[in-house]
This record gives structure tokens, sequence and C-alpha cells, in this order.
């Protein structure tokens, strides 16, 4: 069974504060092992990962023990304004020496991706590499990484990774499934902003019904033997709080 934990700050810039130090805690836990991330795109995470490039985290985290993947990945080129390994690097990777594998959705080479996960990710779980962190957001149709309403990727019971077909935006994107997901150690799903708030309130309501994932993409997230912690500012929880 999953630990499930709310959390609310008082807004999005407290948030982004909260998780960095959660991040710097995480990195300098006793030991020398490698911590494995995998990183999310949108607005909430880049405030995240603006806030770690930033004193006093650019400096206290133990970037050395960090080794960054992505939970999901548009069909594009990194220079792309729509990439999310892009995004990422501008707003942190480049300002940290820090080990991380971008997912080349451009060729669609999705095995590629869960050959390199197994590679770099020693800790396994029922046969499937345990993630230390999983940084989620969630979209206003309660899609997570790149698992929509209605699409193949909901039903992968076997792959980690895949490219999968959103016909609504008609485009393929590259992403986690909910094997690799719900194997990981913590998993954070953020959001922020009175934006959010009507999707928050929607999905927290349905946590215990049956399938709610096929509706609800993002509650099927639900780490078998994790954490789940479910990270919100105050416009974004609502009534929720």
């Amino acid at each position: 069974m999953n630990r499930f934990t709310l959390t609310v700050l008082a807004d999005a810039a407290r948030l982004a504060w909260t998780l960095a130090a959660e991040v710097q805690a995480l990195s300098q836990a006793p030991g020398d092992a490698p911590i494995a991330i995998a990183l999310a795109g949108g607005a909430t995470p880049r405030r995240l990962y603006e806030t770690l490039a930033t004193p006093p985290f650019v400096t206290g985290v133990r970037w050395e023990r960090l080794e960054i993947f992505f939970s999901d990945e548009r069909a594009v080129p990194p220079d792309d304004p729509e990439s999310n390994f892009g995004m990422a690097e501008r707003a942190l990777l480049a300002h940290v020496a820090v080990r991380a594998h971008r997912m080349r959705a451009e060729r669609g080479d999705a095995d590629g991706y869960a050959r390199l996960l197994a590679e770099r990710v020693a800790a396994r779980r029922d046969g499937v590499p345990v993630l230390d962190l999983v940084l989620l957001g969630i979209g206003p149709d309660g899609h997570t990484a790149s698992l929509f309403p209605g699409t193949a990727a909901l039903a992968e019971q076997t792959r980690w990774v895949v490219m999968n077909a959103v016909p609504r935006l008609g485009t393929r994107r590259m992403t986690f499934t909910f094997p690799l997901l719900n194997a990981a150690r913590r998993v954070w799903v953020v959001a922020a902003g009175a934006a959010k708030r009507a999707i928050v309130g929607q999905c927290l309501r349905a946590r215990e019904l049956e399938a709610a994932e096929q509706r609800w993409p993002v509650l099927g997230v639900r780490p078998d033997a994790g954490q789940l912690t479910w990270w919100l500012d105050a416009a974004a929880a609502g009534e929720e709080a």
C-alpha cells in the first residue's frame, strides 16, 4: 500500500523553496550512492529548477550524487521552445555540474531510454528500476507525464517507456508508464496557481473511484511501496486545503 500525503504551501514561491530544500536534503542523505531523479516539464517545475539554480541550493545540493532523467518529452529537439529538456537546461542544468539524460523523443527511441534506465539505475522492484524521486505535474485534463486520457499508454503493463500517440494534440510523446512510475521510492505531484484548482479538486475527490486513472491519468500514479506526495500552493488547493 502506498503512502499518500497532501502538503499545501502559501504560494508558488514558498512551494518552490520548500521543494528545493527537500531535494537538497535528499542529496545530503548519508552515503555516496547515486540518487536517480526524473524531472518534469511545466511552469511549476520550472520555478523549482530556477530556485535550485540560486543560493543556497546551487552550492548546497550535492549535485555530483544526482543523476537526472526525464519522465516525458515532446518529439522535438532540445533547442525547441517546447522541449522539456531544453527548459530544464536553461533553468537549471546549465548552471550546475550534474549528469542528465535527455529523452530523444524526436527519434522515437523509447526502448533505448528504457535500456538506459536499466543500465544506470541499479535498484529494482519486481524487475523494474526504482527511481529515488519522480517529479510530476498535472494537466487541466488530469494528464501527467504524457499519459493522457484515452491513450494507449494507460494500459501498458510491461514496458517502462513508450511513445504515446495523443490524437487530441495531433502528436506522439515519449513517456514513462505506470509500472515505472509506481516503482519509485518517492513521487511528487506538484501544482500551483488558481488555474489548477478545478482539476486538483476533481482528482482529489476521485482518488478512490474504480478505474479513475482512465479519466484522470494522474490517479494511476500510486507507488507500490513508495511515498506519494501532492505538493500544492494555496491557490491550487482551494477548498481542499
